[in-house]
């Protein structure tokens, strides 16, 4: 660390040339005309990565330690605080972070060399008393006591695979990892959906080495304990394994992050999230429980009814959920056509080949869709959101994967709040559980047709680029433009059109798909795409360009360099072909919107953490954005993250943030 460097060490002209060339123009002011660079407090995130390491030999002894008395502690502390990197992991009573306990932290400095520090374990002995007594685990708060300078400590990266959840185990404790670095997200970055991002996977492509199973320390099925009973001599090896391999896999990775120029797509774009979704999720969201159970006793009766309907109309009782015998309800005794079988030899019920049934007009087949429907939104989320509430706080805390995708979007599990229908009034009714705390509302903001924007920049879309620069409706241009139509003889039912072709286009929507959607032939609905492609002619080779991309590198590119790979995309098979095709058209937009989701993200954060703002960002959710705010400063602070979002823009046109405040979810979005 430069700051830690006496001046007689270096030759300040030498490092006033290397910080001029580097563009460290903030160490050049600090240096002044001194030679010596002024100390700072550093940024997290700006901090630039460490010296380079040398690759981690493969086959090194390992060693592995408990560490259970307060010399040895000590020992490991006062030996990590000269180091440049320590790797961090954690053991728990619970894979949701807002409702486990801190079982044990693994530590690693020196590759091959890792130690465990049991905090938690059941039946071990905690007390510290005389010297002359054996102690099993130390207590967490004298552990915590120690390792907090050197998980705070500006000088020390601290490495983690999956940090998120480990930052969240230290935040009750006042603890805050700063800096640090993810091997998950940089695997992420380097690879991105070509393999997964788990330590035993990276563990086996980086070092050709099995880690010890989860499932042999703790056992499978009935049988098996929580962590926290498991005995100390055999959870050492586990843990302490996990903190060995991660500090051995970064060193695989960060050589990477430069050598393939990711480190922008890296530093700038991820590695701040790990932070900042820890916070989120710590925080969760209020949920009404009584909304909850009201609106699943709802749901319950009109689940009731379309089965009493369907059984009138079918003549006997039969299970609506088997798929086996809905098959052979509507095509063995009702007769329906249509149907094809599996390679199981059952009917196939999928959701593809009862839709079309219900468009030739069997109202059968919709009321079986519309049972499957609420019975989809009472059992995923009236009935699990309320055992998903902490009792601890009262607060759903949803876990958001950060390398779970192709295109570098969130998603969300345990419970996943992303699927829960937009435009539906079920989807609506289950937002309204999500409420704000007392004296605060909650604040939506998203990007307005963000996609659609990044079409017409990303193809450079003449007309389309217009339209949205000066502000003009753009399904009302697209109809003039498509359908020869002025603006001033727009109808209500050209514009739906006009709006259907605009999202349908960039998804790769097929003429069949959106003749259904508009409820047109086909050829009709041909027609208006090739006017389309007409008018429009930068959009058609965009895609192409794009195409010829993937084929040539099996990836496209985000606007800010992002990978997003695409497999298929030679595949001699048609419509795995095609699909390809269409994935590979998508992801740069869709890929582009989520890069441009998270720098929003990082810059309202900046702005919350420099202004003191009583705002706290609490979900993510496709193009969206969730705050809980003080009521009485809510309009002023909606303005802000409206600002700050539209702010990070790169691009010629303008990303329009749109707001809203509501006591819950639903009214505010």
């Amino acid at each position: 660390c430069i700051n830690d460097v006496p001046p007689t060490h270096y030759d300040p002209e030498i490092l006033r040339a290397f910080l001029t060339a580097q563009g460290f123009k903030s160490l050049l002011n600090r240096m002044g005309q001194t030679g010596t660079v002024a100390p700072v407090a550093p940024n997290p995130i700006a901090m630039p990565a460490p010296t380079e390491p040398k690759p981690a030999p493969v086959n090194i002894k390992a060693t592995y330690e408990c560490i259970n008395t307060i010399d040895a502690l000590q020992k490991f502390v006062t030996d990590a605080t000269t180091k440049e990197f320590i790797a961090v992991d954690t053991e728990t009573t619970d894979l949701t972070p807002s409702k486990a306990d801190l079982v044990g932290i693994s530590l690693s400095h020196t590759i091959g060399h890792a130690v465990y520090i049991p905090v938690g374990h059941r039946g071990a002995h905690d007390l510290l008393g005389d010297t002359n007594d054996t102690i099993v685990q130390l207590p967490l708060s004298v552990v915590l006591q120690h390792l907090k300078p050197i998980l705070e400590n500006p000088a020390i990266i601290k490495i983690g695979q999956n940090l998120k959840y480990d930052a969240q185990l230290f935040l009750p404790h006042d603890i805050s990892i700063t800096p640090y670095d993810d091997t998950m997200l940089m695997s992420y970055v380097l690879d991105g959906a070509q393999h997964g991002h788990g330590l035993d996977e990276l563990a086996k492509i980086y070092c050709d080495h099995d880690m010890i199973s989860y499932d042999s320390v703790t056992g499978t099925g009935r049988g098996r304990i929580s962590f926290a009973d498991v005995p100390i001599d055999k959870a050492t090896p586990y843990a302490a394994e996990d903190a060995d391999f991660t500090l051995r896999i970064y060193h695989h990775l960060l050589p990477r992050i430069a050598r393939e120029h990711m480190a922008t797509m890296y530093y700038d774009i991820e590695r701040p999230m790990v932070d900042m979704i820890a916070r989120m999720e710590f925080a969760g969201i209020e949920v009404d429980p009584h909304i909850l159970k009201k609106l699943s006793q709802t749901f319950g009766t009109k689940i009731y009814a379309l089965e009493q309907d369907i059984f009138k109309m079918v003549g006997h009782e039969f299970n609506v959920g088997s798929p086996k015998q809905l098959g052979q309800v509507l095509f063995e005794e009702m007769g329906l056509k249509g149907g094809a079988k599996t390679k199981t030899g059952d009917w196939s019920t999928a959701v593809d080949v009862l839709e079309s049934l219900a468009a030739e007009g069997h109202e059968i087949v919709q009321k079986i869709l519309d049972w499957r429907h609420l019975s989809k939104l009472k059992s995923t989320y009236t009935e699990a959101l309320q055992t998903a509430i902490n009792p601890r706080d009262g607060r759903v805390h949803t876990s958001f994967s950060l390398a779970g995708t192709s295109t570098g979007r969130l998603s969300s599990s345990d419970p996943n709040l992303q699927n829960i229908p937009i435009r539906t009034d079920e989807g609506k009714e289950i937002r309204k559980a999500f409420v704000a705390k007392k004296d605060h509302v909650l604040i939506s903001a998203d990007y307005s047709q963000i996609e659609l924007r990044l079409a017409a920049e990303m193809g450079n879309i003449a007309a389309l680029k217009n339209a949205f620069t000066s502000g003009i409706d753009i399904h009302a241009a697209t109809a003039s433009q498509v359908f020869d139509i002025p603006l001033d003889h727009m109808t209500p039912d050209i514009r739906r059109k006009a709006k259907a072709i605009n999202f349908g286009i960039i998804y790769g929507i097929s003429a069949f798909g959106l003749g259904k959607q508009l409820d047109i032939e086909t050829g009709e609905a041909s027609a208006y795409i090739k006017q389309y492609f007409a008018r429009f002619p930068e959009l058609s080779d965009y895609m192409e360009r794009t195409k010829e991309f993937a084929r040539a590198h099996k990836y496209v590119l985000t606007h800010f360099g992002r990978k997003c790979f695409v497999n298929g995309i030679d595949d001699k098979n048609p419509a795995r072909r095609n699909f390809a095709e269409r994935q590979a058209i998508n992801a740069p937009l869709q890929g582009t919107a989520a890069d441009l989701m998270k720098l929003a993200m990082h810059a309202i954060d900046k702005r919350i953490k420099r202004d003191g703002l009583l705002l706290t960002m609490l979900l993510q959710v496709h193009d969206e954005l969730i705050f809980e705010a003080p009521t009485d400063q809510a309009e002023a602070l909606a303005k802000i993250i409206k600002e700050e979002m539209e702010s990070v823009s790169p691009f010629e046109i303008p990303m329009i943030a749109e707001t809203g405040i509501g006591l819950n979810w639903a009214e505010a979005h």
